[in-house]
């Protein structure tokens, strides 16, 4: 087959096609930088949506209330079931297809869910938490009631809810094949979630009081009575990087007990300007205290005289 080994400048063949072919060409180019449609323009736009820094609610009374901007946050435990498995705090965040997110500066849904170690609120991690009437705005959420779990991605115009629903044969988590967790822009019974007390001796003395901000919770989802799950031995490769899969699954111990992979928090914003959420206020460990209150106590047997014991 015939192949043209010169450039456009040298006259041979259909040289004038060439030279209007290559006008043709970058007038096109030009004309989708003006309108901002190159691909490199709208995969920056939709990254800076979704990292965009976002401002947390900062709770006065230590608790969650309708319309709080929140991170759901999986805090750190020692993984014994598996031997390689992401530590640290992971928050979850909104995941958009890598081959759609090349392609649109938009979110597609439905779109998909990963935990990642980060604690800096973005748009992609940052929650707000809807009454399931949507008309309870500033009351306090309470466990056993029915609540969403809204974001919008940085977006000023699009709010997509955290929903869930049975698995099927073509339809399942990605890495783990359990039911799957998204998120889509259809109000529905698939968004509704609750929370309840991670004692399960307790529970029910619990049902109906205010669930507390950045402590342990069980989120749980109404339709299908499944726990939100952080798999963090399972990896997935996302448009942000190594992240782990998120599912919709109750994982209980020998003691019928729901295990760490189930438990999340629900951190608010930090009053003070140094940092960002409350998980960077670290509570002094029980243990550490337990030290620190034995070596005052000896402290003063060892100042006293020898001889007056």
């Amino acid at each position: 087959m015939a192949q043209n080994l010169y450039g456009p400048r040298v006259r041979m063949g259909n040289w004038n096609e060439d030279i209007y072919l290559e006008e043709e060409v970058m007038k096109d180019f030009l004309e989708k930088r003006d309108k901002g449609q190159l691909l490199i323009q709208r995969n920056r736009r939709l990254k800076e949506n979704l990292l965009r820094p976002m401002q947390l609610s900062i709770t006065e009374d230590g608790y969650v209330h309708c319309g709080d901007k929140v991170m759901l946050v999986n805090p750190d435990y020692p993984e014994t079931e598996a031997d390689l498995f992401l530590g640290g705090d992971l928050s979850l965040g909104m995941t958009p297809d890598e081959i759609k997110a090349h392609l649109s500066d938009d979110l597609e849904v439905p779109c998909g869910l990963s935990a990642a170690p980060t604690k800096i609120p973005v748009g992609r991690n940052t929650f707000i938490i809807l009454s399931a009437d949507r008309s309870a705005a500033g009351q306090v959420l309470r466990y056993g009631q029915n609540f969403c779990l809204a974001i919008t991605g940085g977006f000023e115009d699009r709010m997509l809810y955290l929903s869930s629903d049975h698995r099927t044969l073509l339809k399942s988590s990605k890495r783990s094949w359990l039911q799957e967790v998204y998120l889509t822009d259809e109000p529905s019974y698939l968004n509704c979630w609750q929370a309840a007390f991670p004692d399960p001796q307790l529970r029910l003395e619990y049902e109906g009081f205010p669930v507390p901000a950045n402590a342990k919770v069980l989120i749980s989802h109404c339709h299908t009575n499944r726990g939100l799950a952080a798999h963090r031995h399972l990896f997935l490769s996302t448009y942000f990087g190594k992240e782990v899969e998120v599912a919709a699954h109750t994982h209980l111990d020998s003691h019928r007990v729901e295990k760490p992979r189930n438990h999340w928090m629900l951190v608010t914003g930090n009053p003070r300007k140094d940092s960002s959420t409350m998980l960077d206020v670290v509570p002094k460990p029980l243990a550490e205290d337990a030290r620190a209150l034995e070596r005052d106590t000896r402290a003063p047997e060892q100042g006293a005289d020898p001889g007056a014991q």
